[in-house]
């Protein structure tokens, strides 16, 4: 994490900060319910507390952590019910940058959304899957040029995604998963806009559902 802050230069200290604990909540390296101590997040990024603080009020307005007056910053939690209206945001958001998208769809994203599927064909690691499931949606929208939809989408896929890794890991959906990934992309590339909203209301209608059946076994 050193090396990272150390090479990038082009966004805030804070902003690069974020971005790692960011990354370590949606692939499970830090877990719902875990106190986010800024004495050690400190010490591990070799930074002092300020950008730490910063990049925690960040991940706060996300939705991601929140404050407790005892315990600090905490890795925060969502309810069924707050599961359930995110997956409907996104399903409307995603459904309308799609649309915009597809009759635009560049040769450039076509191959970046294909190899971002053949990526994820060969890998079982949760924390690859978590950054390269959001590139392959993130690409099929960007021809949309909605830069204001796309923030907003990525930060309600942040905050279900942490459930996502830990039920495609523990209830073997990552195969079925993929599966409508690829029939997507061909839906995208074919031009048919009507079978690809068709097949990312089920993709996401399917991801709700295990979801949902995962925080209630789990419960």
């Amino acid at each position: 994490m050193k090396s990272l802050l150390k090479s990038l230069n082009t966004a805030s200290t804070s902003e690069l900060i974020a971005a790692e604990i960011r990354n370590s909540i949606v692939s499970g390296k830090y877990k719902i319910g875990q106190a986010l101590k800024q004495d050690t997040l400190a010490a591990e990024f070799n930074v002092s507390k300020i950008p730490v603080r910063e990049a925690l009020s960040q991940l706060k307005t996300e939705g991601l952590v929140f404050f407790q007056s005892n315990r600090g910053t905490t890795v925060s939690s969502l309810s069924v019910d707050e599961v359930e209206e995110i997956y409907l945001m996104r399903m409307s958001l995603e459904a309308m940058a799609l649309k915009k998208s597809i009759p635009r769809f560049s040769t450039s994203n076509k191959i970046a959304a294909e190899s971002t599927l053949k990526l994820l064909d060969e890998s079982d690691d949760p924390m690859d899957w978590a950054r390269l499931n959001w590139r392959f949606h993130s690409t099929l929208y960007a021809d949309a040029n909605m830069p204001i939809l796309l923030e907003t989408v990525s930060r309600l896929h942040n905050n279900v995604a942490r459930y996502l890794m830990l039920y495609l890991d523990e209830m073997n959906f990552q195969e079925e998963s993929q599966k409508e990934h690829w029939e997507l992309f061909n839906a995208c590339n074919e031009k048919d806009t009507k079978r690809a909203l068709k097949i990312l209301k089920q993709h996401l209608g399917e991801a709700l559902k295990q979801t949902t059946r995962y925080m209630s076994k789990r419960s």
